[in-house]
């Protein structure tokens, strides 16, 4: 019997970060999870390594016992909100070391523990275009595509595909963290919010076989939210 595949999910105690471990857990995958809080018990085939996303130098580190890996997911996230002659630096610096330094900290960290044929995702969002009141959120979302299609063309040669997942407003804790209040979300026209499970769902087609001709892709999810 062949050794299950093996995923590194960032994020995974909640939200997005969650969904995705449960669908591949279900899939058969072996997860190693990283996040802050522990996650809820998930059976044996996750392993948890605590892990403030907020820092980002000591990923390396943490990152030590990880061996081979066949697809990396950076779900991880956070929202800070304010418009223009309210923004707050630390809040920036935040949104930007979590969604952009984490990510390219975990990347850089593992590229050569990727098994050739592999697979990243990095879960974006459709704010990347801008939107009042989010743009410190919206400018580290946007830079998620230009990091995805650098590493793809960088990774093409080993068949390593790098995508961004992008959804629109999803029914997780963060729609709901105070950090955002100042800019509640708006119902799609599809009369509801998208759900984790589906943002799940598309990043296991990008991570299983169908999904293998498609690199440097940003995949928009927002229940008609960009209509």
């Amino acid at each position: 019997m062949s050794e299950p595949r093996h995923a590194v999910v960032t994020g995974v105690s909640s939200g997005i970060g969650a969904a995705v471990a449960a669908r591949l857990l279900d899939e058969g995958w072996r997860i190693t999870g990283i996040s802050r809080t522990a996650p809820a018990p998930a059976g044996q085939g996750l392993r948890w390594i605590p892990a403030d996303l907020s820092r980002p130098e000591r990923l390396p580190g943490a990152l030590a016992p990880v061996s081979a890996v066949d697809a990396i997911v950076h779900a991880a996230g956070v929202q800070r909100s304010a418009r223009l002659g309210e923004l707050d630096a630390g809040d920036g610096s935040l949104m930007w070391r979590i969604h952009v330094q984490a990510a390219s900290v975990l990347v850089d960290t593992l590229v050569d523990r990727v098994v050739d044929g592999g697979r990243v995702v990095l879960v974006g969002s459709r704010t990347m275009t801008g939107v009042p009141g989010k743009s410190q959120y919206a400018a580290t979302k946007a830079a998620l595509p230009a990091l995805a299609r650098s590493w793809a063309a960088e990774l093409a040669p080993r068949a390593v595909t790098v995508n961004v997942v992008a959804p629109g407003p999803t029914d997780t804790p963060m729609l709901r963290d105070p950090g955002r209040s100042r800019t509640p979300p708006v119902m799609p026209p599809l009369g509801r919010l998208v759900r984790p499970e589906e943002v799940a769902g598309l990043t296991s087609f990008l991570l299983g076989p169908e999904g293998g001709a498609v690199t440097g892709q940003t995949l928009v999810m927002c229940a008609g939210a960009s209509l």
